[in-house]
């Protein structure tokens, strides 16, 4: 799926990018955008609740990405923070 503000001669470029890198790099890469999203989430909660301490930030970004019934399965004492 080429991305809406990606052109295809782009996409084709990254692709071919990616098919070049080892598999190591491509993991490193991974990992690297995963924490950049989750860096990107939780400065968004931290936006949106100025109050919130840094655990109730971390425990709002479990919510966020578990989802509301699995994170109540999984922290069942909570606290249920919005995020």
């Amino acid at each position: 799926m080429i991305p809406p503000d990606t052109s295809p001669e782009a996409h084709r470029a990254q692709i071919e990018a990616y098919r070049r890198m080892t598999p190591g790099r491509r993991t490193e890469l991974a990992f690297q955008m995963s924490y950049l999203v989750r860096e990107t989430a939780r400065a968004g909660i931290r936006s949106r609740h100025p109050d919130y301490s840094e655990t109730e930030v971390e425990m709002a970004l479990r919510r966020l990405i578990l989802g509301h019934d699995l994170f109540g399965a999984a922290h069942p004492e909570g606290p249920l923070r919005e995020p």
